[in-house]
């Protein structure tokens, strides 16, 4: 005798809220249908569900997302980096007090004295008929990040081999929650012979129809739920195994809106808005925010930088801001709304020679105009750099570019040799944006501070006067 076993999951929503209506109404229907059919079946998150870019998400750090897993009906959650690394310690220790579901986790450790109630390593799950399937969580590990908040992220493949061999013994089959990325899922598919299925994320990769890597079937949906992902599996109970995998995604923007969870968010959305509703500064002008020009706010907002950072020097893109900030009463709303990216301080150690090429290389139009996704940001495009702490002159060439003639600090020109401590934004040590900064052996960064709190506090304590 067969019998066939269902998985629905997403990955990296990321507080897409826009499009969980229906990502709701498809995972309620199918569990529904499928228990009703009498089958196994069970829903999965892989992580990256919250992102404080979204207001509920800011407002409630997170809980409301959990809020709407309970009404989907998940069974199995683990958590990526931006449940991980955008909150501070005690948010994220009490995010999943709540929660319907288990969330599983083998790698995240906390470094304070109580690991939280919600945590497994793995957890065993099984059928009506007693096939027993072990199931397993990993996260990406940005110690740099997730040590400032007090938790530990243990080495993937580590945590793996202490595992694997137990739930082995344990179990019929093994699932992976993974949030590591497709290159390490591959990876893990080809050493570990004994995992039957990797359900993936981090990267927003779409695997529509699955890959099968050496015995186990990789799969993933993409990014912000245009996708949920099914995967079938078919177990032969005379054989004692697995004798089929099937992974298939399901494109959300086609279905129906689930009308009690449209509901649920618009109730969320009151309530956050309130929440949110403080006000930061009264402002008798609006504030001009230009993308490829000087504006007071970013050369004030960079100065705060320097100052919260203890920095010789600071940096940042005026794309931060992605919208004039308006007369009247500024709020934390609004504030999220023109400066929402989960984007933290950051500090690094550059020679005079270094800075200089960082400086130059933000100057072109490659880097200006480049319509950034990802590395934390949430806006349009990178904007022109601002500086704090040092005058950077510069010479338009016949082509129109920009040059750097001469840069000065405290009047002097850099020195090559000598170190300097550069603040900026983190999403620029990330990729290859400016590969000094990316580079720099010492990289310090500020958490759980956000960027619209630097911003929040040069509105509240430094705008009057300048």
């Amino acid at each position: 005798m067969q019998e066939k076993l269902y998985f629905y999951y997403t990955n990296d929503l990321h507080s897409n809220f826009e499009i969980w209506p229906q990502v709701a109404g498809y995972l309620k229907g199918a569990k529904e249908e499928r228990l009703a059919e009498n089958h196994a079946c069970w829903v999965i998150d892989i992580g990256d569900h919250v992102d404080r870019v979204h207001p509920i998400a800011e407002a409630f750090m997170g809980k409301a997302n959990v809020e709407l897993m309970n009404h989907a009906g998940y069974d199995l959650v683990t958590i990526g980096n931006n449940e991980g690394i955008t909150m501070a310690h005690d948010d994220l220790h009490h995010l999943y007090d709540n929660a319907d579901f288990e969330v599983v986790c083998a790698n995240l450790h906390s470094l304070t004295s109580a690991e939280p109630n919600w945590l497994h390593s793995t957890v065993h799950i099984q059928s009506d008929s007693g096939i027993k399937i072990g199931v397993i969580g990993l996260t990406a590990p940005f110690n740099a990040f997730y040590e400032l908040l007090d938790w530990h992220i243990s080495a993937p493949f580590q945590t793996l081999e202490e595992h694997i061999s137990r739930l082995k013994e344990s179990t019929d089959i093994i699932l992976l929650m993974s949030h590591l990325g497709i290159n390490e899922d591959q990876e893990i598919a080809r050493r570990f012979d004994d995992i039957d299925v990797i359900i993936g994320g981090h990267t927003h990769h779409l695997l529509r129809t699955g890959e099968i890597v050496n015995n186990t079937i990789i799969t993933a949906a993409g990014k912000h739920c245009g996708f949920a992902g099914e995967v079938v599996l078919t177990w032969d109970h005379d054989q004692k195994q697995l004798v089929d995998k099937e992974a298939t995604v399901q494109d959300m923007t086609v279905l129906p809106r689930d009308l009690a969870t449209e509901q649920a968010l618009n109730d969320l959305t009151y309530k956050a808005d309130a929440l949110l509703e403080q006000t930061v500064i009264e402002l008798k002008e609006p504030i001009d925010v230009k993308w490829f020009q000087h504006t007071a706010i970013m050369q004030k907002l960079t100065e705060t930088l320097k100052e919260w950072t203890n920095a010789d020097v600071a940096m940042l893109n005026g794309g931060l801001l992605l919208d004039q900030i308006p007369s009247g009463e500024v709020t934390h709303k609004a504030i999220h709304r023109i400066c929402p990216h989960p984007i933290n301080p950051c500090m690094v150690e550059l020679t005079g020679a270094e800075l200089t090429e960082v400086i130059q290389g933000s100057l072109t139009r490659d880097f200006t105009e480049l319509k950034l996704k990802g590395f934390g940001f949430r806006g349009e495009i990178l904007g022109k750099m601002i500086y704090a702490g040092i005058d950077v002159e510069t010479v338009l060439r016949e082509d129109g570019s920009e040059y750097v003639e001469r840069i000065l600090h405290h009047d002097e020109p850099l020195d090559p040799e000598l170190l300097y401590k550069v603040a900026t934004a983190d999403t620029f040590t990330f990729g290859r944006l400016l590969p000094e900064i990316a580079g720099a052996e010492d990289k310090h960064y500020f958490l759980p501070e956000f960027l619209r709190d630097l911003l929040t506090d040069t509105l509240r304590h430094k705008w009057n006067d300048h």
